[in-house]
């Protein structure tokens, strides 16, 4: 059956669109606020978690007060918005998704980025046609994917013939991994983005280094299964 009942589930933010550096910039502009050192973009990939507050704990010692996170997640916001421009999709993202969707494969997209924000930005580059589905988070900030994945496949499996052991969820954090164990699919995990590789590789799935290896693998996994 090939690719004809195979589906991807993209991530976004350090997969598909590639913002590490805004995202990092970001954060050390957040940081600032309560006076923390800045971190390069190798220190943030060692010690990112999810939920975001951990993260923080990480850097402060401690976790946020709720005042805290409020005030470090709005000054992030403003940060990464005044940044996103300058960013781009990642390498050869556009062929890979016309090459999957042409195949036979469909594909979607599940973000912690922010509906509204996510779907003009994903229209903007030209891509939405690619995708069956494009959600983004709707709720607070600070979550984890695996909250939002239920209902994102909700819609998927059962329809077009897409069943959770021939979806395979591609990003760039422990977090899609988990998410994508929680509904049962295939996770693929991509150095690109907020981890280190030896903090990807304790997640027990592939770990690659481009988003060409990810489809090659997802391919493999679906195959296999």
């Amino acid at each position: 059956m090939g690719k004809r009942t195979a589906h991807i589930v993209w991530d976004w933010n350090g997969t598909l669109f590639s913002d590490i550096e805004a995202v990092v910039a970001a954060t050390n502009a957040a940081s600032a606020a309560l006076g923390l050192e800045p971190v390069t973009v190798e220190r943030y990939r060692e010690i990112y978690r999810v939920p975001i507050p951990l993260f923080y704990k990480e850097l402060m010692g401690r976790l946020p007060t709720q005042a805290e996170w409020e005030h470090m997640d709005g000054v992030f916001r403003r940060h990464y918005h005044e940044r996103r421009g300058r960013c781009s999709l990642a390498d050869g993202v556009e062929g890979l998704l016309e090459r999957w969707q042409g195949g036979g494969g469909t594909q979607s997209i599940l973000s912690m980025y922010e509906h509204e924000d996510l779907v003009p930005l994903v229209r903007r580059f030209g891509i939405e046609r690619r995708f069956v589905r494009v959600d983004g988070r709707t709720g607070p900030s600070g979550g984890s994917k695996r909250e939002h994945m239920e209902r994102h496949v909700t819609g998927l499996f059962g329809a077009r013939g897409i069943s959770a052991e021939r979806t395979v969820v591609i990003g760039d954090a422990l977090d899609d991994a988990v998410a994508a164990e929680h509904v049962g699919a295939h996770a693929v995990l991509y150095t690109g983005g907020s981890h280190s590789r030896a903090g990807l590789a304790a997640a027990g799935v592939p770990v690659v280094d481009s988003l060409q290896e990810a489809v090659e693998e997802a391919e493999r996994l679906v195959l296999r299964g």
